[in-house]
This record gives structure tokens, C-alpha cells and sequence, in this order.
């Protein structure tokens, strides 16, 4: 009964994250629909363009087709008439990956992760199938195996990130504690996987707290050039409002755009344009407010911020090795190298992941190639977080270090040792005094000194 009512719960959170998931985009459009069009509204077309952003948000592709009078009647030519969007607003596919995440959690703690992680998965499967069949548009389609493997996918890796995360330590009954118990075994080598992901964890989130701040001061330093763009665009407010909800849409993706920017490699906002510390070439760019905040010329000097990702490096190697420090099992070099070297492999597998939602398509002409290069973001960000890994945690150990060592060491070897209960023994003549009164209770007698003694059994006589 109570795995039935873990699978239930996790497809009713299922259901809650993608009716959240539409409901952000239905209700603002259903606002703007009725103020853009009245009682006259085509409220037939509202659904379809719901969930059709909704798989966008998700990582599916939009192909979008211009109708011929719409060509004429603003002069597009017609090679622009069809193009692909590609380029993800991650801000939807974060919801659905943090509530998976605490669906599987909440799994895990109920000791049927697996059970619930894939029955959340199959139900958000058949409502991503359901929205994908029921909004089909003529001008924009979308892939409908697309529609329903990548949305399913996004909630199956969040709720089995969250569950493992909670059955890997509390223990699950089953596969998890198999495998652990296998890992147990290896020795020297028990604590690596964890170690692993305790540095990635911290490396992650180290480049992107700096990517985030990069964002926050290019806003604070070219605010003005974004509303410039948005006086530019001339759009009334209904214009500007959808504009700044699309834009937020896409602040995660941004960060993304930040953090390969940090690492070297940099972006592009279109054919033959490059934007990276060691230089910026832009050409025409579009004349979107958020683009503003891009820096128009750069410096060499400025590849010093490729340093960051290696302080965030450092940062992830100084908490493993802290942490194994603090656990009393210091490893040796072999075991400590491969450490550094699996979290900047992970790192660079996040970062190679993260760069293909967010690079693509967002037009036609010159804006079929927008976003960092998966490989080179990759390859320069897991190398920089390795060498400041590799730094922190190949160092020789610090004489403080030691000295923490052998502290940590005979602490466990005196937890063996019996203690000595000195309150008791101060409460002494206390307790001689009720023994006196009548205490029937003669197992510990005292000596003249008030001190417990404890007679040995061959001293007793019957």
C-alpha cells in the first residue's frame, strides 16, 4: 500500500508541475489576448500557442513558417519566410528540473525512489503527449516525438537527480545500497565518486554565482542601452510588456551565455560575430532591448577573468579535501589526481550540455548561429576548473593539516577508551549519605576517600 500511495503522489506531482508550467504561460497571454484583440479574440489559437511555447521551453525546436501576406504586407523577403528557433529560455525547463527534483526527494525519503521517479515521468510523458497532440500551428511546428521524448526526459533526470541524491545517503533497500555497499569495498578508493560530485556541486555553482554577477553589473554599467532598444522598438505596452516577459524567460540562458564568456571561448549573436574577453566582433545585431547589454569592444587584458573559473576550481578542491579531512581518511596522490580530474570532466559534461539548449537558432539570415560552441565552452571550462582542482588538491598537506589529522585520529581511538562519569563521582559523598539512610543498593561501595571502588568477584564470599 504504501509504494501505491508513493506512485500516486509522484504522478500528482507530475500533474501539478506541467499545469503550473502551462498556467504561467496561459494565464499573462490569456491577459494580452483579450487586451490585443477584445471580444473578437480567435480564442481557438490561445491553446496551441500555449502549448507550443511550452514544449519550446523545453528544449524543443520551433520551425516557424511566415504566411505569404504577411511577407508582402512588411516586405520580408521571401528566403526569410521559414526559419528554425532554437535557442531554449531555460527559466521553464529550471521549474520542471527543481520540482522533479523534490518530487524524487520526497521518493527517495519514502524508500521507493525508483518507483516514484518513474511513474512522476511516465504521467508528465502522457500530459507532454497530450499537450504536444491538442496544439498543433500551422505557422510554428514542432517535432512531435521531440514534443513528448524531451519534456519527459527534463522531469525523469530531475527526479532522479533528487531522489539519488537522498537515497545515496539515508539508504534505499534496494540497488542503491547494492551499489554502495560494492563501493564500501574499494578501499582508498570509497570515498572518490562522492568527493566527485561534492566538487562538481561546488564548481557549478561557483561559475555560475559569477556568470550571474557578470549579468547583474553588464545591467548596472549598459541599463541605458537597453532602453534605448526598448524606445527604439516603438511598441505600445502591451508590445513592451511581452517583450520583458520573454526576456526573463531567457535570463537563464544569458547566464549561460555569461559563464562561456568567463571561461574564454565566449558567444555569438550571429554569422561571423564573436563576443569573448580577448575581443568582440559584432555586426548588425538585432534589436532586441537584452542584447544591449552586450559589451561593444573588449580588451586583452580582460582574459584575466578566465581566473575565476579556476578560483572556482580551487574552491571545489579545498571542500573535498576538507571534507576528507574532516572524515579521517586523507587519501593518497593517485586517488586525489583522479578526484581533480573527474570534476572537471563532469564539470565540462554539465557545461557541453548547457550549451547546446542554449545555442542555436533564432532567425534566419545571419541569426542561424547564436550562443556559445558546445565543444569549446566545454573543453575551456572543465580544463580551468581541473587546474584549480588539481592545485588544492595535489598540494602537499599543510603541518596545521597534519596536526588535525592526528587530533581527528586519536579522538577515535580514545571513543574506545571508557569514560569517566565526573559528575557522579562529584555527587559522591551525596550518594554515601542516602546509602547510609537505607539504600539497599551496596554494588559500588566507597573507600575513606569517597571514591568508588569496585570489588573484584574472587573477593566475594557467599
Amino acid at each position: 500500500m504504501q509504494r501505491l500511495l508513493v506512485a500516486l503522489l509522484a504522478a500528482f506531482d507530475a500533474v501539478i508541475a506541467a499545469a503550473v508550467g502551462l498556467a504561467v504561460l496561459l494565464a499573462p497571454l490569456t491577459l494580452l489576448w483579450t487586451l490585443a484583440f477584445g471580444a473578437t479574440a480567435d480564442w481557438g489559437a490561445l491553446w496551441p500557442l500555449t502549448g507550443t511555447l511550452w514544449g519550446f521551453g523545453h528544449g524543443v525546436p520551433l520551425d516557424v513558417t511566415i504566411p505569404s501576406e504577411l511577407l508582402v504586407a512588411l516586405a520580408i523577403p521571401s528566403a526569410a519566410a521559414n526559419f528554425i528557433v532554437s535557442v531554449t529560455p531555460l527559466a521553464f525547463l529550471l521549474f520542471t528540473v527543481l520540482f522533479a527534483a523534490r518530487s524524487g526527494a520526497r521518493a527517495a525519503k519514502a524508500g521507493a525512489w525508483l518507483l516514484g521517479s518513474l511513474s512522476g515521468s511516465a504521467v508528465f510523458a502522457i500530459i507532454a503527449a497530450g499537450v504536444a497532440l491538442s496544439s498543433r500551428l500551422e505557422a510554428v511546428q514542432t517535432s512531435l516525438p521531440l514534443a513528448i521524448i524531451l519534456p519527459s526526459a527534463v522531469y525523469l533526470t530531475g527526479a532522479v537527480c533528487g531522489a539519488v541524491r537522498i537515497a545515496w545517503e539515508d539508504g534505499d533497500g534496494g540497488l542503491l545500497d547494492r551499489v554502495h555497499d560494492i563501493v564500501d569495498t574499494w578501499g582508498d578508493w570509497t570515498p572518490v565518486p562522492a568527493a566527485i560530485v561534492r566538487g562538481t556541486a561546488f564548481a557549478v555553482m561557483g561559475v555560475t554565482a559569477a556568470a550571474a554577477a557578470a549579468v547583474a553589473l553588464m545591467t548596472l554599467f549598459r541599463g541605458g542601452e537597453v532602453v534605448a532598444l526598448f524606445q527604439a522598438s516603438r511598441v505600445d505596452a502591451l508590445g513592451a510588456t511581452v517583450m520583458t516577459l520573454g526576456q526573463f524567460a531567457y535570463l537563464p540562458t544569458l547566464i549561460v551565455w555569461a559563464a562561456s564568456w568567463i571561461a574564454g571561448p565566449g558567444f555569438a549573436v550571429g554569422v561571423g560575430t564573436a563576443v569573448s574577453p580577448a575581443g568582440t566582433q559584432l555586426g548588425v545585431v538585432p534589436g532586441i532591448p537584452i542584447l544591449g547589454l552586450l559589451p561593444e569592444n573588449s580588451s586583452i587584458w580582460m582574459l584575466i577573468v578566465v581566473l575565476i573559473p579556476i578560483a572556482a576550481g580551487a574552491v571545489a578542491g579545498w571542500a573535498v579535501r576538507s571534507r576528507l579531512v574532516w572524515e579521517g581518511t586523507p587519501l593518497t596522490t593517485l586517488p586525489r589526481a583522479v578526484i581533480a580530474v573527474g570534476i572537471g570532466v563532469v564539470v565540462a559534461g554539465v557545461a557541453a550540455v548547457a550549451a547546446v539548449l542554449v545555442h542555436g537558432s533564432m532567425g534566419p539570415g545571419r541569426l542561424v548561429e547564436i550562443g556559445p560552441a558546445p565543444v569549446p565552452f566545454a573543453l575551456a571550462l572543465g580544463g580551468e576548473v581541473l587546474l584549480g582542482a588539481a592545485i588544492l588538491l595535489l598540494s602537499p598537506r599543510h603541518r596545521d593539516e597534519l596536526a588535525e589529522e592526528r587530533t581527528d585520529r586519536w579522538n577515535a581511538e580514545m571513543a574506545g577508551v571508557p569514560t569517566v562519569d565526573w559528575a557522579t563521582i562529584d555527587r559522591a559523598p551525596e550518594i554515601a549519605q542516602t546509602d547510609a539512610a537505607g539504600s539497599t543498593d551496596d554494588t559500588a561501595p566507597l573507600d575513606d576517600l569517597g571514591r568508588f571502588t569496585v570489588q573484584d568477584p574472587s573477593d566475594q564470599r557467599d
